[in-house]
């Protein structure tokens, strides 16, 4: 998984820090708004908003922000607006490429992902054509100074599937349905998690020059500031010089 979990900690901290944080607090209450729809706004009965809830505060998003978006979502109005849609497509090099968006205007958003991908030399697909190479799955991130054993012990006895290292962060996978509690677990021993979501993980990766990284990490960057998106999956791998830049 080389890559991937870095980069997901560079984005938390860019998103933190820069301008990016007001666009990724309308995206976090837009996923509470829509979990709490789907689900009510107890997040004790509603895993998906427990979930949302988690990842905005790990964005350190004000605890009123949170609490208006349930509000918005348990009470209905604007949140009927929003559906969830997947694009899937191909990018510079073959890299694949996943994109979850919630709009509530399915025209603007799919016309806004084609460009983004036509721009930098990739096309969209069919649905089905590149959600094969993906696995749903939980990841933890975890920093800091961490013995490898205690960490894989604490990981396994919460249900745990695999624990690897990723330069100087580690990642603990799980299945999605575990999230909570792996996480509840890893924190209760005293390790310090970063981040814990629902994500897509590729199976293979695809190894691409660094010229077509940038040119791919680019793209991503692009997809991420649209309003609309929620995530971006992709699986190739980032070199090292590369991601450090």
């Amino acid at each position: 998984m080389s890559g991937h979990s870095k980069w997901s900690t560079i984005k938390h901290k860019k998103a933190a820090t820069d301008k990016k944080r007001g666009v990724m607090f309308s995206k976090l209450s837009r996923a509470i708004i829509v979990a709490a729809k789907d689900g009510g706004g107890d997040p004790a009965a509603n895993n998906a908003l427990a979930t949302a809830i988690q990842k905005a505060r790990d964005f350190s998003m004000p605890k009123e922000n949170i609490e208006r978006a349930i509000q918005r979502g348990a009470g209905g109005g604007d949140a009927n607006a929003y559906e969830t849609v997947t694009y899937e497509g191909y990018g510079a090099g073959g890299a694949a490429f996943v994109v979850e968006a919630l709009t509530d205007n399915r025209n603007r958003t799919a016309a806004n992902v084609r460009s983004y991908f036509a721009k930098h030399g990739g096309s969209l697909g069919q649905p089905g054509s590149v959600a094969w190479m993906f696995d749903r799955r939980g990841v933890v991130i975890v920093e800091g100074d961490v013995d490898e054993d205690e960490l894989t012990m604490a990981a396994a006895d919460a249900g745990a599937e695999d624990v690897a290292l990723d330069g100087d962060v580690w990642q603990v996978t799980c299945d999605p349905g575990s999230l909570a509690q792996v996480r509840r677990a890893l924190e209760e021993a005293g390790f310090e998690v970063t981040s814990a979501e629902l994500t897509l993980l590729p199976k293979n990766h695809s190894e691409v020059d660094d010229d077509t990284a940038r040119r791919l990490l680019r793209m991503v960057d692009v997809l991420e500031d649209d309003d609309d998106v929620q995530d971006v999956y992709f699986n190739f791998e980032i070199p090292e010089g590369v991601l450090e830049a």
